[in-house]
C-alpha cells in the first residue's frame, strides 16, 4: 500500500509540475498564435503525413488522429502517439511558443482597428486549418462537415431546452422537413429527375439560390412548430415533450407514406452544394445569430420564463409569446441544419430522423452543458469525435457511449460547460494586455 501511495504521489507531483510549466510558458500565448500552429501542423500534415506514418511502422496517416487503426491494431499504439506528437503537438507547440509575443502585438493591433476584423480573421484561420486539415482524405471532410451541423442542431436545441428551460423532442422532425424541402426544391429547379421531370431553371444558378432554399427550408420547419407550440405552450407540465414527441413520430411516418419523395426508400439527387465553406460559413452565422439571441433582452425574458414562469408574469413579460417565438426561432435553425445535412449527404431518408437522431441531440445538449453556446459546441464536437472513433467497435460502441453519458450525468448533471457565456471580446484578446496595462 505504501508503495502505491507513493507511486501516486509521483504522478500527482509530476502532473502539477507540467500544470505550471505549461502555465508559464503558455499562459499568455493568445488565440491567434494557437491557430496559426495547428494551420502549421495541417501543413505539415499535408506535406509529410504519409511518408512518416509509413516510415514508423503504419501503412498511411490516421485519418482521425490514430483513433480508428488503434481499436482495429492494438499494436499500432506506439507510433500512433508518435505520429500524433510529431505531427500536430510538438509543431502546434512550438509555433504558439515563438509567436506568443508577436501574435500578442497582432491580436492587440487588430482589437483595437476592429473587433469585427479580428473575429473574421481568426475565422479565416480557423476555416483554413480544418480545410487543410479535411482535403487529407474525403472521410476527413464529411466528419467536418457532420460535425459543424451538429454544431447547429445542438445549439438550436439548447436554446428550447436549457435557456427556455423546456424539454422538446421534436427536433428530428423540424430537421426532416427542413431536408426534404430544401432537397425537393434544388431537385424541382436545378436537376433533370425522373420523377419530377426536367430542371425548371438553368443548373448553373442552383448554387446563388442555395442560400434562399435553405432560408426557405428554415421557414417551412418553423410553420411546421406552430402545430407544436400553440397546443403546447397553452398548458404547462410536460405536455410539450409528449407533444414533440409525437410531432416527430407524425413527420417520419408521412414522409414514409409520401411515395414522390421515395418513401421509406428515401430520396437522392441532391446536388452537391454543401461543400466545407458553405457549411462552415452557415455555422458561423448561425453561432453568432444564436449567440446574440440568448445574449439579448428577450433571451434574459427566456430565463426570467425558465427560472419562474408566474414570477416573470407578475413583471409584465408576455410569457407564451416569448416561448412561441423561441420554439419557432430554434425550429428554424433546425431546418436549416436538415436542408444542409441533405445535401452534404446527396441523400435523405425518413429512418434518419427517428429516435435515435434525437438520442444523439438531446445527448450533445446534456453532454456539452445547458444555458452554454460552448457548451453545445463542445457537446457536438466531442460526441461526434467519440462516436468516429468507436466506430471499429461496431455493436459496442453503442454500449461505452451511454455509460460515459450516465457517468457525466452523475458527476456533472448539468454538462462539462454550463451557464458559461460565450463572449468573443475575451476569446480572441491579447493575453498580456491586463499586464502591460
Amino acid at each position: 500500500m505504501a508503495v502505491v501511495s507513493e507511486t501516486i504521489d509521483e504522478r500527482t507531483t509530476l502532473w502539477s509540475r507540467m500544470r505550471v510549466w505549461l502555465r508559464k510558458n503558455y499562459g499568455e500565448v493568445p488565440l491567434f498564435a494557437w491557430l496559426v500552429g495547428a494551420l502549421v501542423a495541417a501543413i505539415i500534415e499535408m506535406l509529410v503525413g504519409n511518408p512518416f506514418a509509413r516510415l514508423i511502422g503504419m501503412p498511411r496517416g490516421p485519418v482521425l488522429f490514430g483513433f480508428l487503426i488503434v481499436l482495429k491494431t492494438p499494436l499500432l499504439i506506439p507510433p500512433a502517439i508518435l505520429y500524433n506528437l510529431v505531427i500536430y503537438i510538438f509543431p502546434t507547440l512550438l509555433v504558439a511558443r515563438l509567436l506568443g509575443s508577436l501574435s500578442n502585438r497582432i491580436a492587440g493591433w487588430l482589437m483595437d482597428r476592429s473587433v469585427i476584423l479580428s473575429t473574421l480573421i481568426h475565422l479565416g484561420l480557423l476555416y483554413a486549418t480544418l480545410h487543410i486539415w479535411a482535403s487529407f482524405n474525403d472521410y476527413r471532410v464529411l466528419v467536418v462537415k457532420l460535425i459543424l451541423l451538429a454544431i447547429m442542431i445542438t445549439l438550436s436545441l439548447n436554446v428550447v431546452n436549457g435557456y427556455m428551460g423546456e424539454f422538446s423532442c421534436s427536433h428530428p422532425g423540424f430537421m426532416a422537413m427542413g431536408a426534404y424541402t430544401a432537397s425537393i426544391l434544388s431537385v424541382v429547379f436545378f436537376v433533370d429527375d425522373s420523377v419530377f421531370g426536367p430542371a425548371i431553371l438553368p443548373p448553373v444558378l442552383g448554387q446563388f439560390a442555395f442560400p434562399l432554399i435553405l432560408i426557405i427550408s428554415g421557414l417551412v420547419a418553423s410553420i411546421s412548430a406552430l402545430l407544436v407550440a400553440v397546443p403546447s405552450f397553452r398548458t404547462r407540465g410536460d405536455y410539450l415533450a409528449i407533444i414533440s414527441l409525437a410531432f416527430t413520430f407524425i413527420v417520419k411516418s408521412l414522409i414514409e407514406n409520401l411515395e414522390i419523395v421515395g418513401g421509406p426508400r428515401g430520396m437522392r439527387g441532391q446536388p452537391d452544394w454543401a461543400t466545407l465553406p458553405v457549411v462552415f460559413v452557415w455555422t458561423m452565422l448561425c453561432v453568432w445569430v444564436i449567440n446574440n439571441y440568448v445574449r439579448s433582452t428577450f433571451g434574459k425574458t427566456m430565463n426570467a420564463v425558465r427560472d419562474g414562469e408566474m414570477a416573470a408574469n407578475a413583471m409584465t413579460i408576455n410569457t407564451r409569446r416569448t416561448k412561441m417565438v423561441t420554439f419557432l426561432f430554434a425550429a428554424f435553425w433546425a431546418g436549416v441544419a436538415g436542408g444542409l445535412l441533405a445535401h452534404v449527404l446527396r441523400y435523405v431518408n425518413p429512418g434518419s430522423f427517428g429516435i435515435q437522431k434525437l438520442a444523439e441531440v438531446l445527448a450533445m445538449v446534456y453532454f456539452g452543458g445547458l444555458n452554454s453556446v460552448v457548451g453545445s459546441i463542445v457537446g457536438a464536437v466531442g460526441f461526434n469525435l467519440l462516436s468516429e472513433a468507436l466506430r471499429p467497435l461496431e455493436l459496442y460502441k453503442w454500449i461505452i457511449i451511454p455509460i460515459m453519458i450516465i457517468l457525466i450525468m452523475i458527476y456533472r448533471p448539468t454538462g462539462l460547460i454550463a451557464f458559461t457565456e460565450f463572449d468573443v471580446k475575451k476569446i480572441i484578446q491579447p493575453r498580456n494586455r491586463d499586464r502591460e496595462a
